[in-house]
This record gives structure tokens, C-alpha cells and sequence, in this order.
């Protein structure tokens, strides 16, 4: 049997069958993928291949070849990471610049790490209904510097039901992964675009601004307008994992473009003269708090990006 990963619970997964059954399915053993070192080897949108054991219990022994997947550093294994999603088409990835504020350093983190698996991302600044006229203003900077790099961002509130049109437009037809702190709206968003999937939401904390977790689970949804999403549990820190420090430049698409410009092959961007990005950097081409998240990462100072600090 064949079928993909619609939800992963840790020991379970449900698995839609090619004919739309969808099964309780556990895994065979000991099961590693080569080259991946991941506290969960089978996540939400893998393809894979089933027997059923003679107790009627559904067994899956093998995986497909990936398109693509997303992962992010474990929370409680610092070598290991954790897989979001695979074979998806795109990543959306809420924002919200108050209640709670979503830092560069988390927006970077994760734009880094969608490059590095080729997976196109989509900004959505959520909650624009609550901004102040100086969020409105930092909300049309962002907006202008990352649709400048080649991002599509949009601007939405799913309280006000805002431009939700242009959401389900991007979404239409694709499998998307959703992702963003916890306490930006995901949920509410994704009941308002979708009302019946009816997931659950809770409040935001009045002590510190953050969402409190409602989606425990990676899990697949069909969109009634075409397509699928992966709604993903809301992340408080973004890690990366195996990066090697000289390919990072690579991933920042402002400076993909002009890196063949440095004097030195081996330019890492920093201390180097006669660098491209460094003149970039002089002649405002590339702004300047991705060049610090960028050193930031180079540098992997995760303490800083862990406890949102700077823009």
C-alpha cells in the first residue's frame, strides 16, 4: 500500500491511502533515514509504503524520495533536528509586528533555512487591524525590504477578515506549510480562510505577549478551494542545523546575486576588504539589519536570535 503522512503524533501516524482511507499506521522498527539525523525519521506530507501486519495493525517500512523538506534544530537535542514538513510546495510564514512581535532574527532564521531545501516562502504580516501608526510604519519598511530581496508579503487580519482573498490565492491549488511564532494568529487565520477545519485557538498571555500552543501536531488539511496545508506547531525560536558558515551567504538572495564580486573567493563577508556585500552594505543595497542577522548567524550566536533580542 501507498499513502501520504497526513499527521504525526510521535509514535502514530494517520496515513490517506491513495483511495482517501486514512489509516493509524506505526513504523517498522528502527527507523533511520540515511543522512538525517532527525528526532522524527517520518514527518507530515512523506510518502510512503505500508503492509498490514496480521493483528490489522498498519506498518510502514519504507519512504519515498523527498522533493524537499524543512527542519529546524531540536529543542531538546542541540545535534538532532526536527523535520516541519516535506515534500511541500511552499512555505507561508505569519508575522506579526505586535502582540506578539515577531523579530528579523526569527523572520531570517527561517528564510535561511526554506533556501537551503529550495522551498519558496511567502511573508504574511497578520494582525494589521492592532498596529500602531509606528508598526504601520515599520510594517511598510519590512515590507518594502524583503519584497525588494524577491519575497511576496502580504498584509492581513483575520479578526477584520483582510485580504484573505489574496491568501487563498496563493494557497489555491498548492501544499503549503504554515508556520510562525506562537501567538501570531495562525490558527484563527487558518479557520477564517478555511472555517471548516475548526481548529482550536486560545488567548494570547497577558503576562507576556506570546501565544499559548494550540497545534500540538504537524498536520495535512485539504483546502475546499484546491490544495493542501501543513499546519505546524507555533515555535517560540527558530534553530538552524548542519550549515556549513560558507555557504550561509548563499542563502540570503540579496547577496547571491553579487558574491562573484568579492576580491576573494573565500570571502565570509565580514572582516575581508574589497567585499561586494560589505559596498552593498555602504551603499544601502542591502539593509542592514539582514547583514547583522546575517553575522549573527555566522556567528551562531543562537542567544540572540533565541531570546529575539535587536530588530
Amino acid at each position: 500500500m501507498k499513502g501520504i503522512v497526513i499527521k504525526s503524533t510521535g509514535s502514530w501516524y494517520s496515513v490517506r491511502l491513495s483511495d482517501g482511507t486514512i489509516v493509524d499506521a506505526r513504523i517498522k522498527g528502527k527507523f533511520r533515514l540515511k543522512g538525517i539525523k532527525s528526532t522524527n525519521p517520518i514527518a507530515v506530507g512523506d510518502n510512503v509504503l505500508l503492509k498490514e501486519e496480521e493483528d490489522g495493525t498498519a506498518l510502514i517500512f519504507d519512504i519515498e524520495k523527498r522533493k524537499n523538506y524543512i527542519v529546524r534544530k531540536s529543542i531538546n537535542l542541540s545535534k538532532r533536528s526536527h523535520i516541519l514538513a516535506a515534500n511541500v510546495d511552499q512555505a507561508i510564514l505569519i508575522v506579526t509586528l505586535s502582540q506578539p512581535k515577531t523579530y528579523t532574527a526569527f523572520i531570517d532564521r527561517f528564510l535561511v533555512s526554506a533556501e537551503a531545501y529550495h522551498i519558496p516562502t511567502i511573508i504574511v504580516f497578520n494582525k494589521i487591524d492592532i498596529y500602531t501608526k509606528e508598526e504601520l510604519e515599520e510594517l511598510s519598511f519590512l515590507k518594502y525590504c524583503y519584497e525588494n530581496i524577491g519575497y511576496k508579503c502580504l498584509e492581513v487580519s483575520a479578526l477584520k477578515e483582510t485580504n484573505l482573498d489574496s491568501l487563498k490565492e496563493v494557497m489555491k491549488d498548492k501544499t503549503s506549510v504554515i508556520s510562525g511564532h506562537s501567538g501570531v494568529g495562525k490558527t484563527t487565520l487558518l479557520n477564517t480562510v478555511e472555517p471548516s477545519l475548526d481548529l482550536k485557538t486560545s488567548e494570547i498571555s497577558e503576562m507576556h505577549l506570546q501565544g499559548k500552543h494550540t497545534t500540538t501536531f504537524a498536520e495535512m488539511f485539504e483546502l475546499n478551494f484546491g490544495g493542501y496545508l501543513i499546519d505546524t506547531p507555533g515555535i517560540k525560536a527558530f534553530g538552524l542545523i548542519d550549515f556549513k558558515k560558507e555557504e550561509l551567504s548563499h542563502y540570503f538572495l540579496e547577496m547571491r546575486n553579487i558574491l562573484n564580486n568579492c576580491h576573494f573567493n573565500n570571502c565570509v563577508h565580514i572582516n575581508e576588504p574589497k567585499c561586494a556585500i560589505k559596498d552593498a552594505l555602504e551603499e544601502n543595497e542591502i539593509s542592514a539589519f539582514r547583514y547583522n542577522n546575517y553575522v549573527s548567524i555566522y556567528n551562531d550566536d543562537e542567544d540572540e536570535n533565541y531570546r529575539g533580542l535587536g530588530y
